[in-house]
């Protein structure tokens, strides 16, 4: 069975929640039963249905997260909360 596709919201309605210093803190749910990306009350919320264990629900984050930015996995960095559902990412510019 193929995996169902994430709706994603706007790209430009994600870029909004990046600071100045091109941060960005999201809140992950691990193991969801199926991956979601959603913005609420300002604040941006992942489910992803990988486990947290050896950093697979981190990759899954990253790349849901580079997805919903419209950039590459390798232009977001995890900054900070490794092993904390309450993380920080860095988001580098897009190329011209």
């Amino acid at each position: 069975m193929a995996k169902a596709k994430v709706a994603l919201p706007p790209a430009e309605a994600v870029h909004a929640l990046i600071d100045a210093e091109r941060r960005l803190a999201v809140r992950v749910t691990p193991g969801a039963k199926v991956e979601a990306l959603e913005i609420v009350d300002g604040r941006l919320l992942l489910k992803v249905r990988a486990k947290p264990e050896d950093g697979k629900a981190n990759d899954a984050v990253r790349n849901l997260l580079a997805a919903a930015l419209d950039v590459a996995p390798s232009r977001v960095e995890l900054l900070r909360g490794a092993t904390s559902r309450e993380k920080q990412f860095h988001v580098e510019r897009p190329l011209p």
